[in-house]
């Protein structure tokens, strides 16, 4: 059993810090971060484009996913996904950039559900519905977390 302390990730510098595929890799932003909600956006390079030159379904989920994560934690918690879906109404292109607004819709107990939506320019592309579990420190404490 190791003594590290959970990470508390009470401000984004500190929950993106060890994020480097959101920050790095994909170039995010977050723009807000408050209790249950969280802004964060992403631009469009041509090599993150799928086959049709659209931008990559996986990767409009990873946006929306990192702005859960956000409302999530913002609080200082160690919450982690239990469960997420993904529907998308329009393409964004190179060039675009994507923003994800993520809201808190309810939490009973150590569970939660948020819903993401991902606009560029023109409007909509995408809506996400993520599940939280709310993991307690003594948990992540077990597991080794640092």
């Amino acid at each position: 059993m190791s003594d590290a302390p959970a990470r508390s990730y009470a401000k984004p510098d500190t929950m993106l810090r060890d994020d480097r595929a959101s920050t790095e890799l994909l170039g995010m932003t977050v723009v807000e971060m408050s209790e249950g909600h969280a802004v964060v956006t992403m631009p469009v390079r041509d090599d993150m484009l799928n086959g049709h030159a659209i931008v990559h379904g996986g990767l409009v989920f990873t946006l929306a996913d990192t702005a859960f994560a956000m409302a999530c934690n913002a609080e200082g918690s160690v919450t982690v996904s239990s469960g997420a879906e993904i529907t998308f109404y329009a393409p964004g292109h190179a060039g675009d950039v994507l923003t994800a607004t993520a809201e808190l819709r309810s939490r009973v107990g150590r569970n939660g559900i948020y819903d993401v939506e991902v606009r560029n320019e023109h409007g909509l592309i995408a809506e996400f519905r993520g599940h939280s579990r709310l993991v307690p420190a003594e948990r992540m404490k077990s597991r080794g977390a640092s």
